[in-house]
């Protein structure tokens, strides 16, 4: 994933010298979806928690990111719904308590990434799925402490294509995905400095 790590070596470029590690921030990392309910309106909701890691390393130019989604954690506003989409008829949640996805392949445009390329495992179905890049920037304020990235992804799947097929007469089968994403930058250990004498 060369594009990635190329991307965040211009967004901060004294700040990856050597190999890094960030972890996806919980508190500011949701994935939502949307979907036509009926032909009428949209169905929104997301999911409360997910984790994930992304590693680079510049100076061989390469990077992996991992991304696993806990399906309980889906929230629409409306309890009933929820319960629906937990059971076995959608998310099935007993049986598959992750969402997983594995980026390939990054590619990028003037040191930002633009699209990304990889698998995503739902409801036991593993297909290729491309996402889209619609913002990205890292920043290191003094409150944050340690660097941060953060981007706005989105992308389109069919969720027949997961075996996601109840309901298709209320239910559109496009889906649009729409990801709000933070991660934070793992620090290496300070190196002791050696006292003289």
């Amino acid at each position: 994933m060369k594009g990635l790590a190329a991307a965040l070596a211009f967004c901060a470029p004294a700040a990856f010298a050597a190999p890094e590690t960030f972890n996806v921030d919980p508190g500011h990392t949701f994935p939502a979806f949307e979907v036509v309910h009926l032909g009428i309106s949209t169905q929104r909701g997301r999911f409360d928690r997910t984790s994930g890691r992304i590693e680079i390393d510049r100076e061989a130019g390469t990077a992996r990111i991992e991304l696993a989604i806990e399906t309980a954690s889906v929230s629409t506003g409306n309890k009933a719904l929820d319960g629906v989409l937990k059971g076995e008829d959608f998310f099935d949640v007993e049986k598959h308590p992750r969402i997983t996805f594995r980026a390939a392949q990054v590619e990028f445009d003037k040191g930002e990434p633009r699209r990304a390329s990889g698998e995503l495992t739902l409801n036991g179905v593993t297909k290729p799925v491309a996402l889209s890049v619609e913002r990205f920037a890292c920043t290191r304020l003094p409150f944050l402490v340690r660097l941060t990235c953060g981007a706005d992804v989105t992308a389109s799947l069919k969720r027949s294509d997961f075996g996601l097929t109840r309901f298709s007469n209320f239910v559109a089968d496009e889906v649009r995905i729409v990801v709000q994403l933070e991660a934070v930058r793992e620090e290496p250990p300070a190196v002791p400095v050696a006292s003289g004498g």
